[in-house]
């Protein structure tokens, strides 16, 4: 670490002592660790890439993974079938009023296919393209918003845009027909999922700074942001409304001390990234690989042979709901050692709460509907 570093950081100690320098809020109430993910049912087989998924008019599911968005239906979403492809990886999911299906495309932008299969897009928005749109909503008025994470990196780089401290992502709205599109804001640290609320507002999420937000829907545009919660305890994803109000909050990874001193050490942080595969980084991921090289979060792992369910994770499952004001109301969780980490959506259906964890590329359905 070099002087300049060591200088800053001694004179933000000096000017501010009192500053919390690993805030990372403990899980417990309504957050407190439980292995309700991993007692969940799996719906069928894996599906490589799982990422979003979307209950359409139809009743049936529509799921996000790799290049191509799949249906299913039938009882207990047994029967799939292709609804569509594309040329690179498909991830968010909406429906639009009009039964238009919205999808966010790696690299290409916006899609809108009916159901008969045509495609019409949006492709940029204030002449930059949207390379990397990680979520999607429609009002009840027709108009569209979008997510798009950074300007620099694609979804699946979403861990280098994290080690690289970027805040380079932008919400756009347009039209129905995708006219009109405008950014609304702009320099967000990586927006990751979108809603829009009973109070007719936009809610939506910052992964790399753990934050929630909401601003008033305007006839044009929004209104002045506030802040939810500023400070989750994980990496929030997506946002999905919840019955009898408030919403499913999806955190893909949380938190540990370890990361978050990497992240403030910028002398390690970019060596690591200079000498480094991406895979070993110390960094949040979707699963754990269990390879001999894989680092450790520190604490002890295992004992007696036996990995701990408390441990420091590098991966981690968590869903959360939360009321109307953004407070916990309950979670499930797959602990250190558990099998459904890395969770980036959520969907109450007909048939139950559905859950998507990317880290094992498998839906889960809970019967609950996610109570306790």
């Amino acid at each position: 670490m070099g002087f300049l570093t060591f200088f800053l950081r001694d004179m933000e100690q000096i000017l501010f002592p009192n500053r919390e320098q690993h805030a990372i809020p403990s899980m417990d109430g309504a957050l407190s660790p439980n292995d309700r993910l991993d007692a969940c049912t799996p719906i069928g087989e894996p599906i490589v890439g799982a990422d979003d998924m979307v209950e359409g008019p139809d009743g049936a599911l529509y799921v996000s993974g790799g290049r191509q968005v799949l249906r299913l239906s039938g009882e207990g979403y047994a029967n799939r079938s292709l609804f569509a492809t594309f040329d690179d990886d498909a991830g968010g999911l909406a429906f639009h009023p009009d039964g238009r299906l919205l999808v966010c495309v790696a690299g290409k932008g916006l899609a809108a296919v009916d159901q008969t299969g045509r495609q019409s897009w949006l492709s940029q928005v204030a002449d930059q393209p949207l390379n990397c749109l990680t979520s999607v909503v429609a009002s009840s008025d027709g108009r569209i918003f979008a997510a798009n994470g950074s300007s620099r990196n694609l979804p699946r780089d979403w861990c280098i845009d994290l080690m690289q401290k970027n805040h380079l992502g932008r919400l756009i709205t347009c039209g129905p027909a995708f006219d009109r599109p405008e950014v609304l804001l702009d320099a967000l640290h990586y927006p990751n999922g979108l809603a829009v609320g009973s109070d007719s507002s936009l809610w939506f999420t910052e992964s790399w700074n753990h934050r929630l937000s909401r601003a008033p829907l305007r006839d044009r545009g929004i209104g002045a942001v506030s802040v939810v919660n500023g400070n989750l305890p994980g990496y929030p994803a997506r946002l999905a409304k919840a019955a009898g109000g408030g919403f499913w909050l999806s955190l893909f990874a949380v938190r540990t001390h370890l990361i978050e001193f990497v992240l403030r050490e910028d002398d390690f942080r970019e060596a690591m990234m200079r000498t480094v595969d991406p895979s070993l980084w110390v960094a949040p991921a979707l699963n754990t690989s269990g390879h001999c090289l894989e680092p450790m979060q520190f604490g002890s792992i295992k004992a007696l042979g036996i990995q701990k369910p408390w441990a420091p994770p590098r991966s981690y499952g968590l869903l959360v709901r939360i009321d109307e004001e953004g407070d916990a109301v309950s979670s499930l969780h797959s602990r250190v050692g558990g099998h459904h980490h890395g969770i980036t959506a959520a969907c109450e259906t007909a048939q139950g709460l559905v859950i998507v964890s990317k880290g094992s590329g498998r839906l889960l359905r809970d019967r609950t509907g996610g109570r306790a």
